[in-house]
């Protein structure tokens, strides 16, 4: 299973590596290698890597259709509960240890039946992320559980993570489960159940690039970033707190970058796209950006 994961990981990296070679950029709007830096082609070779400093402190939690408050008490007991009795820090170490991923089946929808209907964005790995029919990771894993835990069947409805709050708020999905941190804007469409991950954004850089050795703390990081123009882009994906990092944020008290964001609808695409020299660093949770570097590495 865990071979099953690397597979997965390198089949989508190697999916990136040709629609980037072909499009240049996830959305069409990531500038040319001139404004980022110009890196080489031998530079870019020698692949990514991730600045090991934390540069934001945030909490996961699931997003629970407001209309629905006693599925809300069900969801915070049985986050009570996972962590209780081990069940989450198992889930944990099939993913960040030595245990084994497990698929996560979905049934059809269907409104006759009894069902727990999951909004998610299959493209963040280790918490949702997909080979072949089968769903897989953190959130994908506690989503089966919780199902089960409700006597339910399980949905699962993947799109863009800019429309899984959305898609609770306009009760087409009971649940949102998709590496959400919590946030006042998000409540606009959501209710928050208590939190059961701590995770921070960290940054992607080309491996040769030697800017950031010397930093040990986010000061040290955010004062290079302030550094930067707005001919420089930072990639993020689309509708993330990294995106938010970047831009600015008065909701999550991120004051913002001088460099231009640019985004897309996964983190995989952002990172192609520094590879292929269209960026000149990307944004994204510490736990993604690892595994990421990890797929996009083992193709170079």
């Amino acid at each position: 299973m865990k071979k099953m994961k690397k597979f997965a990981a390198l089949a989508l990296a190697a999916l990136m590596t040709c629609s980037m070679a072909a499009c240049g950029s996830g959305d069409g709007e990531s500038s040319n290698s001139a404004s980022t830096g110009g890196s080489s082609a031998e530079e870019r070779a020698k692949g990514v890597k991730v600045v090991d400093v934390d540069l934001t402190q945030e909490e996961y939690a699931f997003g629970v259709d407001k209309n629905q408050p006693e599925l809300l008490d069900q969801v915070n007991a049985f986050i009570d509960q996972i962590k209780e009795d081990g069940t989450l820090d198992e889930i944990f170490d099939k993913y960040f240890g030595g245990g084994e991923p497990e698929a996560v089946k979905s049934a059809a929808l269907d409104p006759s039946k009894d069902q727990l209907v999951v909004a998610t964005n299959a493209a963040f790995e280790p918490f949702e992320y997909m080979d072949g029919e089968d769903y897989y990771g953190i959130d994908m894993e506690i989503a089966a559980l919780l199902a089960e835990d409700l006597g339910q069947e399980l949905v699962i409805q993947n799109m863009d993570f800019d429309a899984v709050c959305l898609s609770v708020g306009q009760q087409k999905c009971d649940i949102a489960m998709a590496g959400l941190t919590v946030s006042e804007d998000r409540k606009e469409y959501v209710t928050f159940s208590e939190t059961y991950y701590q995770a921070s954004q960290r940054l992607i850089t080309l491996a040769s690039d030697t800017t950031f050795d010397d930093c040990t703390e986010a000061a040290d990081v955010e004062k290079i970033l302030n550094g930067l123009s707005s001919s420089d882009s930072i990639g993020a994906q689309q509708g993330t707190t990294g995106q938010f990092y970047i831009e600015g944020s008065d909701d999550l008290g991120f004051p913002g970058l001088p460099a231009k964001c640019v985004t897309y609808k996964n983190g995989s695409l952002a990172v192609q796209d520094l590879v292929n020299g269209n960026l000149k660093y990307v944004i994204i949770d510490a736990a993604p950006a690892a595994s990421i570097t990890e797929a996009i590495n083992a193709m170079q």
